[in-house]
């Protein structure tokens, strides 16, 4: 490996590099590039585009990349037949390698990110289906529907959009609903080896899944799977399921979408519509947990719709405001806002950190460098990703960074960046 950080990260059984990507927002679903070596400041017009792949199909999945393929999902015809399909890619020759049919197509395709690990992919289509195939030839091992086999309530208003954890021989979803608010699956076979119920924890929101993507938390001493759904935020205990605590101030009654951040015994998260953002700490409470809400903060003073947040040092890094991205530095611990600035794009803003510096995508196709540093608002540089067929719509498809070179998906094309340092 010749740009990276020298680290192993051990993820569910396998050996991941740090110039690898298996999942979603990378190895530890942080958001967080290891990586260094990378361009402190883009020339005019961009890094250079080494290639370009089209064949994605509609959609707003990112990308996993992981010993020289590279995996996404997206609604495409292949070989006639108009579906939803995860597939893989050789990234030598940017050929396809093989493409499997995981549900119907939907409007806009689907959102959830391939899984990779142990030599398989595991994916979560629009329509529920939680699918295992071998990594090598597409091979469909087994799959299970949220809604008809783990007790989901209904399919929420854009669909199933979880990208699934691994932890260990387990698969970790989100069928929704009180009765089986989230799942534990065996990785191997799809057999369940626990669902757990969900007691009302508040009037907002709607008794379904959410948009977000589950977290591992080992907060007030209890290993726990964290959750963003329709209703609010919650916690379940890893052992065996049983639900230990809920959040429900920041949930909105229309969609709950950005990944928690997690650090030790605190939560942050934060939701759109005009919701706003909390941190919590977890504590311990009569042989369980509970979240105390350390601060709130209003909408206006914080809330990410969909791009997503960062946590780099003592600071979470996101696009701020609803259906906006507008470049936001606060202070974790305390709440306090310590840098605000215009967005560049259009749109919501998906982040990613990478050596020192916060990536931002817009969903018009604008790209943005800018430094992380919790003092000063510190643009380094900005390019629009080039018109191209298939290249429309919303670019929602989270940045992603491996070996020195910058992914960036919009709807059918795939832009490949050289973001290395000379």
């Amino acid at each position: 490996m010749r740009y990276g950080l020298c680290l192993l990260l051990l993820l569910g059984g396998a050996v991941a590099q740090a110039d690898d990507w298996p999942q979603w927002r990378g190895p530890r679903r942080d958001g967080l590039c290891q990586e260094t070596g990378l361009l402190g400041q883009w020339p005019e017009g961009g890094p250079k585009l080494l290639w370009e792949l089209s064949g994605l199909g509609t959609g707003y999945s990112t990308v996993s990349i992981l010993e020289g393929k590279l995996y996404s999902t997206g609604d495409r015809e292949v070989d006639g037949q108009k579906a939803q399909f995860v597939y893989a890619f050789d990234l030598g020759t940017r050929m396809k390698v093989w493409a499997t049919k995981i549900g119907p197509a939907h409007s806009d395709g689907p959102r959830s990110t391939p899984t990779l690990e142990g030599g398989f992919v595991y994916v979560i289509g629009t329509g529920g289906n939680v699918v295992c195939a071998r990594a090598d030839d597409g091979q469909v091992v087994w799959t299970k529907n949220l809604l008809t086999d783990l007790g989901g309530a209904s399919n929420p208003r854009w669909k199933f959009s979880e990208s699934p954890l691994i932890d260990g021989d387990r698969l970790l979803c989100t069928p929704g609903g009180h009765e089986a608010v989230m799942a534990v699956l065996n990785k191997k076979t799809g057999e369940t080896i626990w669902q757990s119920s969900m007691p009302d924890i508040g009037p907002n929101g709607k008794d379904e899944a959410g948009y977000s993507s589950i977290m591992i938390s080992r907060g007030a001493g209890v290993k726990q799977y964290v959750q963003l759904t329709n209703e609010g935020i919650i916690g379940v205990a890893a052992d065996d399921g049983k639900f230990l605590w809920g959040y429900n101030r920041v949930a909105n009654r229309v969609a709950n979408i950005s990944t928690p951040v997690i650090e030790g015994d605190y939560v942050f998260t934060s939701t759109a519509y005009g919701t706003g953002s909390a941190l919590l700490k977890l504590v311990p409470a009569g042989g369980g947990v509970k979240a105390e809400e350390v601060y709130w903060l209003d909408a206006e003073t914080f809330q990410n719709h969909h791009g997503g947040f960062v946590k780099v040092g003592d600071c979470i890094y996101g696009g701020h405001n609803h259906n906006k991205g507008e470049p936001t530095c606060l202070d974790m611990r305390t709440g306090e806002i310590k840098w605000h600035a215009d967005q560049l794009g259009r749109g919501s803003g998906c982040v990613l950190y990478a050596d020192g510096h916060l990536y931002f995508l817009y969903e018009d196709g604008t790209a943005v460098l800018i430094e992380a540093n919790p003092e000063t608002y510190n643009l380094k540089g900005s390019f629009k990703l080039p018109d191209r067929p298939g290249a429309e719509g919303k670019a929602w498809s989270h940045p992603v960074i491996s070996d020195g070179r910058l992914f960036l998906r919009y709807a059918n094309v795939l832009f490949c960046y050289d973001v290395k340092a000379p």
